[in-house]
């Protein structure tokens, strides 16, 4: 593995005057972080970007004090969203969401857990992704009030930006709907009922996740932990109005696709209509005429027009006379139309 590959890791320290930024790889965190690096007058912010380098978190959490089951809860794949608060720390996991890669495919998804500690916070993603890129564009600039407060408010900044993962992946599925819309109306082609399912999937998935960061959203937003400074929960209730709006606009957006299946199977049933129409039509122009060929295709040799020089004329004369008729009947009552 090369060099640059192991640099998975970058810690943000920063106050209201200044801030530095250090990339370097696991093992040197594990052993440096709480020893050197941590400095309870500034605000510290490290990140890894893979959880694969088990030893190296183990240490680095059992250095901050961290409890085991913590750490196993890390390394859980399927681990259910949740905020648990022990004393000095506060653990944080959620599920991240962003557009699919291919079409068709499922949501890029991801467990991403927090250790907030009272001037810390260690934010851990399964795999190399980028959620955090405006966070730390606010300390770099710096923007806002990221580096007047504190670490918790720097964990609300954190999880504002998963929630705007969110409405990333329901602009994507919005998007697609639109047009998905006006190509309904045109063809009925199985991929546009597929299309449908598939984007009913992802907002189903998109529910399970969001769901739990309401949650997690209200509980902090009601907790008396003193790793919460007061003041900033007003930002958390905020959070938990974002996710609010994520959940109704995922039920509306969901409401249309079903609206798109009905459509989808009306404009299915109006085209078959459609077609059960001219078959019926040519079947009643037919009927007469069929009727006729049979009477004189009977093998009988006493049928006086059999013998008749101009029989065959005259019965195709009448047929072509009868047709003309019930076309121009079923095109004054519009059945052709």
């Amino acid at each position: 593995m090369g060099k640059a590959e192991k640099k998975l890791c970058q810690l943000y320290k920063y106050d209201r005057e200044f801030y530095l930024k250090t990339t370097n790889e696991p093992a040197y965190f594990a052993s440096e972080f709480v020893k050197t690096e941590l400095n309870p007058e500034v605000v510290s912010w490290l990140n890894f970007h893979s959880i694969k380098y088990t030893s190296e978190i183990s240490s680095l959490l059992g250095s901050l004090g961290v409890d085991n089951l913590v750490v196993e809860d890390v390394y859980a794949d399927k681990q259910r969203p949740k905020i648990e608060e022990y004393d000095g720390y506060i653990f944080f996991s959620i599920r991240s969401a962003l557009p699919p890669t291919k079409p068709g495919g499922d949501l890029t998804q991801e467990q991403i857990s927090f250790v907030l500690g009272d001037t810390y916070v260690i934010s851990l993603q399964q795999k190399k992704s980028d959620h955090f890129t405006e966070v730390r564009q606010r300390i770099e600039m710096p923007k806002g009030q990221i580096r007047i407060k504190g670490a918790d408010f720097l964990l609300y900044r954190m999880l504002e930006a998963v929630v705007d993962n969110y409405y990333e992946v329901l602009d994507d599925i919005t998007s697609k709907t639109e047009k998905m819309e006006a190509i309904v109306l045109k063809n009925t082609h199985a991929q546009t009922l597929q299309f449908i399912e598939n984007e009913k999937r992802r907002l189903a998935d998109l529910r399970r996740i969001a769901l739990p960061m309401r949650d997690i959203s209200s509980q902090i937003e009601k907790s008396n932990n003193p790793l919460f400074d007061p003041v900033n929960k007003a930002y958390f209730l905020d959070l938990k109005d974002h996710c609010l709006g994520v959940l109704d606009e995922i039920d509306t957006t969901k409401q249309i696709l079903e609206g798109m299946t009905n459509l989808y199977y009306a404009v299915q049933g109006q085209r078959m209509n459609e077609i059960m129409k001219v078959l019926t039509v040519i079947s009643a122009i037919f009927i007469p005429l069929t009727f006729m060929a049979g009477i004189y295709g009977m093998n009988f040799d006493n049928i006086p027009e059999l013998h008749s020089r101009y029989g065959y004329f005259v019965l195709l004369g009448a047929m072509l006379v009868i047709a003309v008729i019930l076309v121009f009947y079923f095109r004054r009552k519009g059945w052709l139309t």
